[in-house]
């Protein structure tokens, strides 16, 4: 749902003597807008528009916010009109609502009692993770992984585009990474100068850091590394530092960099949709590296100053380790059973040898086919009109966690008025299997959802036949699968969505098939 704050931006008020320096007054424990907002942790700076970027705490409602705090001499004008300007992109910002994007949720001018050297505060919704920095300290990403993670922040900027606003999404410590995997545009106010041609240069820049580890654009952040550039002035391809990443990928960062006089870069790369679908062809569902975030959201201690970032991978290792120690107990449990019948049974040389009377004509019957797991290997985005719904998290269908999900995008009207017929995903096996039974473990009861065979992984809905529908349950519906043909790809097709809100949106958390090889 779309929120606008609950303050207008307005002149600043208690205009004085005051300069940039009395920001020092921001530290950890110091109180904003009236003692409503106490910071916690500062995450970044942006030299760029004099901004510190913190994380608070919101003593009303009780929840952590991100906090873009203005800072400079409120007797500048220049630097109160710039700020003010900011102010006034981020209020207009309020009524976007995108995954890609933290909802900005209050825009505040300076109270009494706040450090003179505030000029204003963008207060928006905390994002658990990490920011780009943090997330290649280890080193750069596997190219698959970064075209991935980098798809919800491309499709919100194509999205705002669209609907007239800049995002300002071209500074590292500004992006973050959510714990399902996804970047995300956590600390929203775009400069006062800023255009949409930015937002495009700046996904340039972010997927060139999260391929070779180096920032692309000027004033990068203490420490980061800047991208190398040759003999003649012109930034260095990313498959020219890592052979491994792909010339489409390397190509699309080089060129969203921007223009020649700028950058020394061809450009050419203008919209956040020509950068969405070089991702959406690249993403691969890997598993990510270790510096990615993941885990539990913090609580909400107001001097807990540090967002945690448990390690998934050994979260999942411990989870290999559980399953193998059942699947060990289980085969001692078995033998004892069989050992304890054998005792029960007597001794079968003892009684003598047992006879079988035959006619002749008798068969010995057919072993009954038993149903198997069959597992997902990879994943791809499936609808027939406008953008995918979260391609970013598909891989939360079938990761094994029913702690994560993936959903689709929040509609003011079902399917069918016109803007899309459904939306979806193809599933892949590693062999041909012939299906017998699919669960959903979905909360939005209501959803409609269609298996559908597909011829290859990139299917036409119309020629794909029906293999079972179901509307969904709260918690686990199983949909029974009958005279199915071996598939190797499967469409899971949402034909009607759950309400949600005033609206229609439809989550689903985990998926598993079974059925017998082919």
């Amino acid at each position: 749902m779309s929120s606008k704050p609950t303050r207008q931006a307005m002149p600043e008020r208690d205009a004085g003597e005051s300069t940039a320096d009395d920001a020092e007054q921001l530290t950890p424990g110091a109180v904003l807008d009236h003692g409503r907002y106490r910071l916690l942790e500062k995450v970044g700076t942006d030299p760029r528009c004099d901004a510190q970027l913190w994380r608070a705490k919101d003593g009303v409602l009780g929840r952590d916010v991100a906090l873009t705090i203005l800072t400079g001499d409120r007797s500048h004008s220049n630097a109160a009109s710039s700020a003010r300007r900011t102010l006034e992109r981020a209020m207009h910002a309020s009524t976007f609502n995108h995954v890609g994007v933290a909802r900005v949720l209050d825009v505040v001018t300076p109270a009494p009692g706040d450090p003179q050297g505030v000029l204003g505060v963008v207060i928006a919704e905390w994002t658990h993770g990490t920011d780009l920095i943090e997330l290649v300290g280890d080193g750069p990403l596997a190219p698959g992984t970064a075209a991935r993670l980098l798809q919800p922040l491309a499709a919100a900027v194509e999205a705002a585009h669209h609907a007239g606003l800049v995002l300002g999404a071209d500074h590292p410590q500004r992006i973050r990474v959510t714990p399902e995997g996804d970047v995300r545009m956590a600390f929203p106010g775009p400069l006062s100068t800023a255009s949409s041609s930015d937002d495009v240069r700046g996904l340039g820049a972010a997927l060139y850091l999260l391929l070779t580890g180096r920032w692309a654009l000027d004033n990068p952040p203490d420490g980061l590394p800047t991208a190398p550039t040759g003999p003649d002035g012109t930034i260095v391809a990313p498959r020219t530092l890592r052979p491994t990443v792909p010339l489409e990928l390397s190509t699309v960062a080089l060129r969203a960099l921007g223009s020649p006089d700028t950058h020394g870069t061809t450009g050419g790369v203008r919209t956040g949709a020509a950068v969405l679908r070089v991702l959406e062809q690249h993403a691969t569902f890997d598993e990510p590296t270790s510096s990615a975030p993941a885990g539990p959201r913090e609580n909400n201690e107001v001097w807990s100053t540090q967002d945690p970032k448990p390690d998934k991978i050994k979260r999942k290792k411990l989870a290999v380790s559980v399953g193998a120690l059942a699947v060990a107990t289980l085969l001692v449990v078995g033998w004892i059973v069989a050992n304890l019948i054998g005792v029960f049974a007597g001794n079968q040389s003892a009684e003598g040898p047992s006879v079988t009377l035959d006619d002749g004509n008798s068969r010995p019957p057919p072993a009954p086919q038993q149903n198997v797991p069959v597992q997902v290997t990879a994943g791809t985005p499936f609808v027939k009109e406008q953008t995918p719904d979260s391609p970013g998290k598909l891989g939360n269908l079938f990761d094994g966690d029913p702690s994560t999900s993936w959903a689709t995008d929040s509609y003011n009207d079902q399917f069918g008025t016109g803007f899309k017929s459904g939306t979806g995903s193809v599933l892949s096996f590693a062999a041909p299997t012939t299906l017998r039974e699919v669960v959903i473990d979905s909360a939005s009861p209501g959803t409609v959802v269609e298996i559908r065979a597909a011829d290859g992984s990139s299917p036409n809905l119309e020629s794909s036949p029906v293999l079972g529908q179901q509307t969904l349950s709260g918690g686990k519906t199983v949909i029974p699968i009958n005279e199915a043909q071996p598939t190797q790809n499967v469409i899971v097709w949402i034909t009607q969505l759950a309400p949600a809100e005033g609206k229609f949106q439809s989550r689903i958390n985990e998926i598993t098939f079974s059925g017998t090889p082919a």
